[in-house]
């Protein structure tokens, strides 16, 4: 007995240890949650944390910065009365072909996040009241959401840049906050695309830029079989011309064989007789020796088509061994 009182009171020891690394480690996270929270209300740590979270799923997509897309860049938007606005958008995305999208981050929280605080309950006594407040939040959240899409409709980014399709990708960091908004007001993405605004979370960006970025491959593939093509043509037309080169080349080593042959034919019938004869007057009867032979072989003339200049005015020559 006494022996089990021991490891009772070491297991309860133990147990009470680990109840108070838990506890420890809960009130760590509550405050790291707090922390979180507040710095989340913050409109301007909301948008830089948008625009981190933007920068890292168009890098996870294989894109490089200031190649395949610009961030804050600024652009000049004409209005109707003729005056010129700025605006500096969060990124524009380079799509093949000198096109150009532009995309903004925008981060609506407060309402979300108060909704959130009010988990969803039966309808009876105190749940039917959280249940209604959480929907009024939920509505709200809705309308911010709305607000972000009139506001960057107003702004018309796509008037700024070159061959830029007419909308503009608004992004939201987290696909809860995207959801909850679509499932309270199912006619929003709808009103979005009217309004030539394209509501984005990270899962659809991401799909959106794997694609541009597989169209980016495509193009510099096309560019290289281009490329290859017209080198391959030019090299074509050279070797042509080449061609052309030599048989003309031939043409003339076969009239200096032709003229080398005559020269040695006028030479052993008109020139040595009568150097012989001219011997014939010396004591010593010796030969002149004057001996020539003719050449026997002619150059080889090319036989392919692809050599051949049709504009040569040389006339074809049969091959000799």
């Amino acid at each position: 007995m006494g022996q089990l009182e021991r490891e009772r009171a070491q297991q309860f020891g133990q147990l009470a240890q680990q109840l108070q690394e838990a506890q420890l480690s809960d009130s760590k996270l509550l405050s790291t949650t707090h922390s979180l929270a507040s710095a989340l209300r913050s409109t301007t740590t909301r948008g830089q944390w948008g625009e981190v979270q933007l920068r890292r799923i168009v890098e996870s997509a294989g894109m490089l910065p200031r190649v395949d897309f610009h961030e804050q860049a600024t652009l000049t938007i004409a209005s109707r009365e003729g005056a010129s606005n700025t605006a500096r958008p969060d990124m524009i995305i380079q799509l093949p072909g000198n096109k150009q999208i532009v995309v903004d981050s925008k981060v609506p929280l407060d309402a979300y996040l108060e909704a959130q605080s009010h988990p969803s309950t039966d309808d009876q006594g105190q749940g039917a009241f959280e249940e209604g407040r959480r929907r009024e939040l939920l509505s709200q959240h809705v309308k911010a959401v709305r607000a972000h899409v009139d506001a960057l409709a107003r702004k018309k980014y796509w008037e700024g840049t070159d061959n830029s399709p007419d909308l503009v990708v608004c992004f939201i960091p987290l696909e809860s906050v995207l959801s909850s908004a679509l499932q309270t007001d199912p006619g929003l993405l709808d009103y979005a695309f009217s309004r030539n605004v394209v509501l984005a979370s990270p899962v659809s960006l991401l799909a959106i830029l794997k694609g541009v970025a597989f169209s980016w491959r495509q193009d510099v593939l096309t560019e290289n079989a281009k490329e290859l093509y017209d080198l391959s043509r030019e090299l074509y037309e050279r070797l042509g011309t080449m061609g052309s080169h030599i048989t003309r080349l031939g043409t003339s080593l076969k009239s200096s064989v032709e003229k080398y042959n005559s020269f040695v034919g006028t030479l052993e019938s008109r020139v040595l007789p009568t150097a012989r004869r001219i011997n014939a007057f010396e004591t010593d009867d010796q030969d002149p020796g004057l001996t020539t032979k003719a050449v026997e072989t002619t150059p080889r003339l090319l036989s392919a088509p692809e050599l051949i200049d049709s504009r040569s005015e040389a006339a074809p020559v049969e091959q000799s061994a």
